[in-house]
């Protein structure tokens, strides 16, 4: 094989490994977006109204836990779902120090029709695979996060954006909720970039 023959295909595998991220990322966003234009809720917050519904009633640092976000992050987030209606919090008889979240019955009735969050799905179809298929997936994903120098970036392991690209989903949400839509079709880096 010529060193030009296999430039050549060494590119062509390249770029297909780059097509498949950003299918992945794709994929991600057009879920989020199905999720807030469909249902007003980011991935984030779903997650968290699905582990409140689950659980009946819990703590901000329990939900912080099981979700594998920040309590800052959480705390925010409850905010903004407290403010539409959809939580309520109340204190603890037993510890009065301790704030208790429990879903409302309009959160109850979206959440009926709301879709599984993102990961759910992936989760299900991944623990079918076998265990070898397991192990070469991760390993290949961690090579990838390794080439684009991203270890040291710190995930929860949701397949919904987060950080401020998230927020600012919430916020545009929240403008096109008071403004009757006048943002509507932004994509979240828009919304992102508009919000800084």
């Amino acid at each position: 094989m010529t060193q030009n023959k296999k430039a050549a295909e060494r590119k062509i595998i390249c770029d297909d490994v780059l097509i498949a991220i950003r299918r992945i990322i794709q994929s991600v966003d057009l879920h989020s977006r199905y999720l807030v234009r469909h249902f007003g809720l980011t991935g984030p917050q779903l997650i968290i109204l699905k582990e409140i519904s689950n659980r009946k009633e819990v703590s901000i640092s329990e939900i912080a836990k099981a979700v594998s976000l920040g309590q800052p992050t959480v705390t925010g987030i409850l905010e903004r779902l407290e403010n539409r209606g959809l939580i309520i919090r109340r204190r603890s008889k037993s510890d009065k120090r301790k704030v208790l979240i429990s879903i409302t019955e309009t959160c109850q009735l979206l959440m009926e029709k709301a879709p599984p969050p993102m990961q759910e799905h992936f989760t299900n179809l991944f623990n079918s695979l076998q265990d070898w298929e397991q192990s070469m997936i991760l390993s290949s994903l961690q090579r990838i996060v390794s080439l684009m120098d991203a270890k040291s970036i710190q995930v929860a392991p949701i397949l919904a954006e987060a950080g401020p690209i998230s927020e600012a989903s919430e916020k545009l949400f929240e403008q096109e909720t008071h403004f009757k839509g006048s943002n509507k079709g932004k994509t979240f880096i828009e919304a992102e970039t508009r919000l800084k």
